[in-house]
This record gives structure tokens, sequence and C-alpha cells, in this order.
């Protein structure tokens, strides 16, 4: 699971609490990814961050709903 972020983002504060919580449930790892860092994350994902990926593909952008993403996460798993 992956987060991109940029600072000062409140949204990507915001997701980053919900990605911590699910995926404490959950026992996922995840990790955070600055755009700004990356000029093609930046060019790419400018406008929708905070975004989230699950196995590699994107599950959101803008907000995380917990719900879904337990369920994306444990689905998974099946």
């Amino acid at each position: 699971m992956v987060v991109l972020t940029r600072a000062g983002c409140h949204l990507c504060d915001d997701a980053i609490a919900i990605v911590q919580a699910v995926c404490a449930e959950t026992g996922d790892t995840w990790a955070t990814r600055d755009i700004d860092a990356d000029p093609e994350l930046r060019r790419r994902y400018t406008d929708e961050v905070p975004v989230t990926f699950v196995d590699g593909a994107q599950h959101d952008y803008w907000r995380v709903d917990p719900s879904r993403l337990r369920t994306a996460l444990t689905a998974r798993r099946r």
C-alpha cells in the first residue's frame, strides 16, 4: 500500500491517518511517497493528492474511505 502525498496537504494528513488505522487492523504495510520529489509523479498526480495504491493499482484519490480501503486490502488475500 502506497500513499502519494505532498508537504502541507491537509487531505494527505487525513488520508495517512486513515491508512495507518486500517493497515493496523489488517496487518498490511504502507509507505508514503512525496510527489514533489519526482517530476513524473508531480506531473501525473499534482491535482489528485493524496492518491492511494493497493498492489500497484490506483485505489483512490483526494479522500480515503476506510471501509472501501479495508475491503480492498482484505479482498486481495482471497
